[in-house]
């Protein structure tokens, strides 16, 4: 067999190792949709969706809406229900304090090999989204929990980005797959609580980033997980209290 029929397949029996590579389908345009809404905190704990009324909304048939969320549920970002709906996991004590003590874990060191490697554009652009955040924050409304998630994530990401390693971003998406949604929650706790300044500890970051300090950076990004977290807490317990 020649190098050329070795490589093509030509000359096997057997057929081509591989098959053809087909265009991106609709089911994962869907898949991407619904993971982006998840990653990004658009949609809240507990939430419940329905293969009908998704397929509405993004004006496809129930078809790839149904194995897209099968693929979620997979994954762990969503809950299969009895009733043939989904839902977006609800947030409980135990749940949260897990993905707070993960994400410390592997978002710290993200964090503190990006430290180490980013320049004085890449700082700046982590500067440009949250000069984006405080306009926000001083114009919006500040019930619009939809575009400060979305900003959080951009702003995680773009140092994430950074740390150069091509394992850790895979998982810090996975993470915020089934966090996104516990993130949102604990965004409404901390604003309800009367915080004002959520940018505080991305501040810290930043100033942590531009001085390339690590260990700085990952202390910093363990009080940005912690603190709205820790609000919500607080909140859950009070409820489990107050229940007979």
């Amino acid at each position: 067999m020649t190098t050329a029929e070795a490589t093509s397949g030509t000359g096997d029996e057997r057929g081509p190792l591989f098959s053809p590579v087909e265009r991106e389908t609709v089911q994962d345009r869907v898949y991407a949709t619904l993971r982006r809404a998840l990653i990004c905190g658009l949609l809240e704990p507990g939430r419940i969706l329905t293969i009908r009324g998704l397929a509405d909304q993004l004006a496809t048939s129930t078809m790839p809406v149904r194995e897209a969320l099968g693929r979620l549920i997979s994954e762990k970002a969503l809950e299969a229900l009895p009733n043939r709906s989904v839902r977006v996991p609800p947030v409980t004590l135990e749940r949260i304090d897990d993905l707070v003590h993960v994400r410390t874990l592997i978002e710290g060191e993200a964090i503190a090999m990006a430290a180490t490697r980013m320049n004085e554009a890449d700082v700046s652009r982590v500067r440009t989204i949250l000069l984006e955040w405080d306009r926000f924050r001083n114009l919006a409304d500040q019930d619009d929990f939809d575009n400060e998630m979305t900003l959080n994530q951009r702003f995680h990401f773009e140092i994430y980005r950074c740390s150069g390693s091509a394992v850790l971003l895979p998982m810090i998406e996975s993470l915020w797959l089934q966090s996104g949604p516990c993130i949102r929650e604990a965004a409404y706790a901390f604003s309800a609580a009367g915080e004002a300044d959520t940018a505080h500890c991305h501040r810290i970051i930043v100033e942590a980033l531009a001085a390339r300090d690590p260990e700085a950076a990952r202390a910093a990004l363990a009080a940005d997980i912690s603190r709205p977290f820790k609000t919500l807490r607080t909140r859950l317990k009070a409820q489990k209290a107050d229940k007979p």
